[in-house]
């Protein structure tokens, strides 16, 4: 059902793609759109793991760099990875008291895991295991990619709505040409559209990462410990984050309910914790 839903979102961000670049210019625009989304798309899925770890000031983590913390991390990695029938990715460690993790890298033979410093030190073995698990099923899952195609089709609407604002409805009386009342509603109305979409797409994806890490450790009772754990403390311990890449983490701060859920990267973490409740792995 999860995988039903992210196609569909995607497929409506790319229908809008489409749609409004006809609205804004016609036949043109759509090509205009589809070349702003595959180039932007070309450079998410080949750099956005380098800029992810980089900005968060990741360091290696491995037997040599952390060799206490590698021991008691790396046997959950290669025993997870085997259930997942996944490669072990790298391992990474982010200085910051704040407790977070995040999934990068465009592949599951080229990807990464990253844990912050407070997280390590604020939970137990079965907690760490069930956030672990939450983000090799990202990597397993491809979710990574997904939202990068995601978050270029939605930039792409945007910068579509830019150009409208100063060429759209130029050449209204010909049929190749975009309309200025379209024009107008992309540049008003797209943008907003394909940041909600984005959004559904970022819940959709982390239920199911939820679930699979349910399954692949036998239980849900670590992931709810630990997302109950992150909850808490993520908001007594704020953790400065790039605002364009709070998608990545296990949880983000601050997430609200009601309304605020529709402009959220994440869902309300009772909401997954209910969800977990009434996995049977």
């Amino acid at each position: 059902m999860n995988g039903l839903k992210t196609a569909l979102l995607l497929g409506l961000l790319s229908s809008i793609v489409i749609m409004g670049g006809k609205a804004v210019a016609g036949t043109n625009g759509v090509y205009m759109g589809l070349a702003l989304a595959v180039a932007m798309n070309f450079f998410a899925y080949f750099f956005s793991e380098k800029m992810a770890l980089a900005s968060n000031n990741a360091q290696p983590l491995t037997a040599q760099t952390h060799p206490r913390l590698y021991a008691q991390i790396h046997p959950m990695v290669q025993r997870l990875c085997q259930r997942m029938g996944i490669p072990e990715p790298k391992l990474w460690i982010i200085p910051d008291p704040s407790p977070n993790a995040f999934a990068t890298g465009r592949n599951p033979e080229n990807s990464s895991v990253a844990f912050t410093q407070g997280l390590l030190e604020l939970m137990n073995e079965a907690e760490v295991e069930g956030v672990l698990a939450h983000e090799l099923a990202h990597i397993k899952h491809r979710d990574i990619l997904m939202s990068s195609i995601a978050a270029t089709a939605a930039a792409a609407i945007t910068s579509i709505a830019h150009l409208g604002f100063f060429f759209g409805g130029r050449h209204g009386d010909d049929e190749e040409g975009g309309s200025p009342i379209g024009a107008m509603a992309m540049l008003f109305l797209g943008p907003i559209a394909a940041g909600l979409i984005q959004m559904a797409i970022s819940r959709t994806r982390e239920f199911a990462a939820d679930r699979g890490a349910a399954e692949a450790c036998g239980t849900p009772n670590g992931l709810i410990s630990g997302l109950s754990k992150l909850e808490t403390w993520s908001q007594r311990i704020p953790m400065d984050v790039n605002p364009a890449q709070s998608h990545m983490f296990i949880v983000k701060p601050f997430t609200g309910g009601g309304l605020a859920n529709l402009f959220s990267t994440h869902p309300a973490t009772k909401d997954r914790i209910a969800a977990l409740q009434a996995v049977r792995p």
